[in-house]
């Protein structure tokens, strides 16, 4: 891909015309359906998904296109094109009438992050990153390029976290968010879970959050976040220090120092 030349704009259109889709029905009745014990879904977010892949399909025709609520098969395979979907991360919220809520699109050649759009319709927030060229925000028609926090103090940041779906069996995932949130939040100056990985990232790029770290995503909740991310200065790994990678689905966000502090914090958990 010629990045000089990447279809960004178009992508960033349609992330915003999805938009449309999700603040409609943000303000209206919904039908809700589980897919896990709390994990839910909309006719919303069925619609935004359909409304966004073949627009998908058109630009990039040799990608295989992995949506959150369509895809079928192993999520974790490096797929030489590939472009990660979820209509709406932060579906709960969505449900519940609280405004932190985004579609993510993220485009990928062999794991390798190429361009990332997030877009929350209810804030009117753009993100946006293209591989080597920077991360930048659009909010009040106004675009400005990101940068992460420069905080180095581990007890002086905030930190964004999530919790997975999994914890209602109240197994392995559950007692490590539990340890961990024992080991991060006094050694840190507050936590935050608001219900999107793909806007706590962008929040990270945005210096809003010093750091953020999450257990069992799926690419979908990341791949726009995490490039978006590292291009606003964020060091990204999995939270065993590790390079990300789509089959081991989790996350530590933050510049070089604070992250430092969190990974050492948590290799105690």
């Amino acid at each position: 891909m010629n990045l000089k030349s990447s279809p960004i704009e178009p992508l960033k259109q349609i992330a915003l015309d999805a938009g449309k889709v999700v603040r409609e029905g943000y303000f209206a009745s919904k039908n809700i359906t589980h897919k896990g014990t709390v994990d839910l879904v909309t006719q919303y977010d069925v619609a935004t998904e359909q409304f966004i892949l073949p627009r998908l399909a058109q630009l990039f025709p040799e990608h295989t296109l992995v949506g959150e609520e369509s895809h079928q098969g192993n999520y974790g395979n490096v797929f030489e094109q590939a472009i990660y979907i979820d209509p709406i991360d932060g579906t709960t919220n969505f449900i519940h009438g609280v405004p932190h809520v985004a579609v993510s699109i993220g485009v990928y050649e062999r794991g390798i992050g190429m361009m990332g759009v997030v877009y929350n319709p209810i804030l009117d927030e753009l993100f946006w990153a293209v591989a080597g060229e920077g991360a930048y925000l659009t909010l009040n028609n106004t675009t400005t390029r990101l940068q992460v926090s420069t905080q180095n103090e581990l007890q002086q940041s905030l930190i964004a976290t999530g919790f997975p779906y999994s914890k209602v069996n109240q197994g392995e995932d559950f007692e490590w968010v539990l340890a961990s949130m024992r080991q991060i939040l006094p050694n840190c100056r507050d936590i935050r879970r608001l219900g999107s990985a793909a806007l706590d990232l962008c929040y990270v790029a945005r210096g809003t959050f010093d750091g953020y770290y999450e257990i069992a995503l799926k690419p979908w909740d990341y791949a726009a976040g995490i490039l978006i991310a590292q291009e606003a200065g964020a060091l990204i790994t999995d939270v065993y220090g590790a390079p990300i990678e789509f089959s081991n689905n989790s996350v530590i966000a933050a510049n070089s120092q604070i992250h430092a502090q969190i990974l050492r914090t948590l290799k105690t958990v």
